[in-house]
């Protein structure tokens, strides 16, 4: 094991005691620093794209409590955007593409140059790892391609996932030739970011779950292989983390694809069913609700000791189920850190 960071060792197989942290969301609005930071880049879109607040954003929490890893701050909706929908933010309502994506936009889609417009997330990128310590890794990200898709196809959050599966059955080829697309805008994407000093990188599959299998293969677990295989033949070093949130125990279709490093589970897993089924395949990373953050406490320890105690014996990166939310107080983060810290 060559690697300083902990994080990077465990994606090579090291078990330990103490497990690396870091946490999905670990930058954002339940950090007064960030919502500082945010106020004075006058809008999320403007603070992406601000590579100076961008790299200070994704620093903020690994000074904060000495995670063992940063996570790019950025957007997964940035690829749509530089595609050519026009990206915005509206406040309590989530994120907004207009106008929503068409057949007929894919052709002007596919000639667009999407590197040259998101350079100022590589430049973050960039800065964030200059300033980093060798201990501490960093981590870029995308969203996979059916996730993006959803959002480019709604205009916004999906208020009916039905709706979208639908469309799939009934519209031919128009949304497997737009995950097509997102699948080669990605690809070329993450090996920017791993060009500019990301360590590994993470997909998130957020729409995942609820499809049933062979759609969920179409659209999900084909591309992101399709990813992680064209990332893997540009950048062989670079691990890529899987998360397809809500898949259950179809994720273990995803772990024995051969390119996936490390699976992160969701809090709605058994993590049993995880320790016995996928880490014998894969890495484990996460499974704690982050609601138990936000409440604290005993109830937060017991379900971090359960964790802690089940993938003691394999490589395991200790992490949330999904996101933290912006109610979640600062001192109780510190505290699970602490918690899992004190258990080596």
């Amino acid at each position: 094991m060559s690697s300083q960071s902990k994080f990077m060792r465990a994606l090579e197989g090291e078990v330990s005691a103490i497990p690396p942290i870091w946490f999905m969301r670990q930058a954002g609005r339940y950090l007064p620093e960030y919502r500082e930071l945010r106020a004075k880049a006058g809008s999320f879109l403007d603070l992406c794209f601000n590579s100076d607040l961008a790299a200070e954003v994704t620093l903020q929490p690994v000074r904060r409590f000495d995670l063992d890893a940063a996570i790019l701050f950025a957007d997964i909706l940035l690829i749509p955007h530089a595609l050519g929908q026009r990206l915005s933010f509206v406040e309590g309502d989530g994120p907004r593409l207009e106008p929503p994506v068409s057949h007929k936009d894919l052709e002007v889609f596919r000639r667009q140059d999407i590197l040259d417009e998101l350079s100022p997330v590589f430049e973050t990128v960039r800065k964030t790892k200059a300033e980093l310590g060798a201990d501490k890794a960093l981590i870029g990200f995308a969203g996979a391609p059916w996730t993006v898709a959803t959002y480019m196809l709604a205009g916004g959050p999906m208020k009916d996932p039905a709706s979208l599966r639908m469309r799939y059955y009934r519209e031919g080829s128009f949304i497997p030739d737009l995950i097509d697309l997102l699948v080669e805008k990605t690809i070329g994407y993450l090996i920017a970011q791993i060009d500019a000093g990301a360590d590994v990188v993470q997909l998130f599959d957020t729409w995942a779950g609820g499809l049933p299998w062979p759609v969920l293969e179409a659209v999900s677990l084909a591309p992101m292989e399709k990813i992680s295989a064209a990332v893997k033949k540009a950048r062989p070093g670079t691990p890529v983390i899987y998360f397809p949130k809500g898949v259950g125990e179809k994720a273990i279709e995803y772990v024995m694809q051969p390119h996936c490093k490390a699976f992160g589970i969701d809090y709605s897993m058994d993590p049993t069913w995880a320790w016995a089924n996928l880490s014998e395949h894969a890495v484990i990373q996460g499974g704690l609700d982050p609601l138990l953050v936000t409440t604290g406490g005993a109830p937060m320890e017991q379900a971090a000791d359960t964790l802690l105690n089940l993938f003691h014996d394999v490589p395991y990166i200790f992490n949330l189920g999904h996101g933290f939310i912006p109610e979640t107080p600062p001192e109780n983060v510190a505290a699970l850190i602490a918690h899992v810290r004190r258990r080596g």
